[in-house]
């Protein structure tokens, strides 16, 4: 097994960051007039690299990183040697034990031919969870053959705190197609299924039709792949368990929808509407598009956000909005993350929602890291491409100025996919003892023909009460209908779906 001990390994000059430490809203605020890319910067630690020179993958990248926080322990999962039609040539884990200060970092055995010992061409769809009632971790993916049908989705088990990992488990073991799988697990010791575990993923070649199934040995064996009670088609769901074992799943369907179980897993509602989705077309051929990214409060409270252009004049950039709900079927209006003024040319995208556990309700401490064009109206040659992040102490009241995390950096550097140039279609923020941590792709020039694409983190973030600027959206409302083609999803196996339809308004 690949184990590669990463301490902090500071990036400066590379990516021509400013390396003072930024405590998050802390002095005096940006004006008006001030860009992203005017803000200092945070700090960045390195947690991973893609060592593999295998064809087909385009290397050196590693792009789509998921990270979960338990204790002190972080665990990132993420594609490693993208290959461009689907798949990495394998995925790669990195774990901190101290609150991410330093990490070990690897390369998943038993699951992929590019990485030696495993039978598939290509993986990808990284997720983690954790098991506190059978003490694994978890990381589900998604196989990829170029020659037989592969399960719908493999599941990794490390039962040593995320340094070791066994060969994968197989669920639904022989799947036509699937995409954009996701994984949970009810850790609520009251709760009456703790140890449950949810692994959801969509079938394309029914069209994306949603299936769920359930473990209750700690991902040793997986139940029957399940339907929603509509059988309803979505894409990118992700799971989430409340204090009570309910399990609530927002996803992308027509609009931004979610659906639940109350019973462990044997049955699942139908989908009930989130909002409808009002999605500008972010520029320069990246891969994106309004797939939620959702969490929890440690009442239960769930959290969706998205990217969305109702705010903004004609559609012409991206927000991040979001929507809550205490029982998954009842949910908030649609609001607006105040990133930068709606009068703004940003363009936000991507992004990956934490909320502090040890936090609920009006004090929940809440952190985005998500991707931004300062312009929105560029092209392949034009866009910047930076990541930041965004955090509120409020339960979204007021929302800290946001941090510039990475960037700018070219679209050139980046690697090509079947669905665009390539950071993810999902990025994610985790807590540990009360910081946000974020793992996400950062680029720099190619050297000749070699990418130079990583995962990294930022420290010193905060979401806690800060000095400085407070930035709020309780005066902003919609101002159209509008919406631009929403990116349609070529799976990273199987057959390809129906082609979704351009909506020109959104209800």
């Amino acid at each position: 097994m690949n184990r590669i001990i990463c301490g902090c390994h500071r990036i400066g000059a590379l990516f021509a960051l400013v390396t003072a430490l930024v405590a998050l809203g802390c002095g005096a605020p940006a004006s008006p007039a001030q860009t992203m890319q005017d803000l200092p910067a945070a700090n960045l630690t390195q947690v991973s690299s893609d060592p593999f020179t295998v064809g087909p993958g385009q290397h050196a990248t590693e792009v789509e990183p998921h990270v979960l926080a338990n204790g002190s322990t972080l665990v990132a999962a993420f594609q490693t040697g993208r290959i461009a039609p689907g798949g990495s040539t394998d995925i790669g884990w990195a774990t901190s034990t101290n609150g991410g200060t330093s990490w070990t970092h690897g390369f998943l055995p038993g699951l992929t031919k590019g990485e030696g010992s495993g039978p598939y061409d290509a993986a990808s769809d990284p997720a983690v969870a954790f098991d506190a009632k059978h003490g694994v971790w978890m990381i589900a993916s998604l196989p990829i053959s170029n020659t037989s049908r592969t399960p719908a989705v493999v599941v990794s088990r490390s039962t040593d705190g995320g340094f070791t990992w066994e060969n994968p488990v197989s669920v639904d073991t022989n799947a036509i197609s699937s995409d954009k799988n996701w994984i949970v697990c009810d850790n609520t010791s009251s709760s009456p299924f703790f140890g449950n575990c949810y692994v959801e993923w969509d079938d394309p070649s029914a069209g994306d039709e949603i299936l769920m199934s359930t473990s209750v040995d700690g991902g040793q064996t997986w139940g029957p792949a399940t339907a929603t009670a509509n059988h309803a088609s979505g894409i990118g769901g992700q799971p989430l368990v409340q204090p009570n074992g309910t399990v609530v799943v927002p996803i992308e369907t027509s609009g931004i929808s979610a659906f639940s179980s109350t019973n462990g897993g044997v049955n699942w509602s139908a989908p009930v509407t989130v909002a409808g989705i009002q999605s500008h077309l972010d520029a320069g051929g990246i891969r994106s598009g309004p797939l939620p990214s959702a969490a929890l409060d440690g009442a239960g409270t769930v959290w969706v956000v998205w990217e969305d252009c109702r705010f903004r004049s004609s559609c012409s950039t991206n927000d991040l909005v979001y929507s809550t709900s205490a029982d998954g079927t009842h949910w908030s209006k649609v609001t607006r993350v105040p990133a930068d003024p709606t009068t703004s040319t940003v363009d936000h995208f991507i992004p990956g929602i934490g909320i502090d556990p040890a936090t609920s309700g009006a004090t929940a401490h809440i952190g985005i890291h998500y991707y931004l064009y300062p312009k929105s109206n560029c092209t392949k040659s034009t866009c910047q491409l930076l990541v930041a992040y965004i955090s509120s102490h409020n339960g979204g009241t007021t929302w800290h100025t946001p941090v510039k995390l990475a960037g700018p950096m070219s679209l050139s550097w980046l690697p090509n996919s079947q669905n665009g140039l390539m950071v993810g279609d999902y990025i994610a923020t985790a807590f540990t003892n009360g910081i946000p941590h974020g793992v996400f792709a950062v680029a720099a020039p190619k050297s000749g023909t070699t990418f130079n694409e990583s995962m990294f983190t930022a420290q010193g973030l905060t979401a806690a009460v800060a000095e400085g600027a407070q930035l709020s959206s309780a005066a902003d409302r919609p101002v159209h209908g509008l919406s631009e083609k929403i990116e349609r999803e070529r799976p990273e196996k199987g057959v390809i779906p129906p082609p979704r339809k351009a909506r020109k308004s959104a209800k």
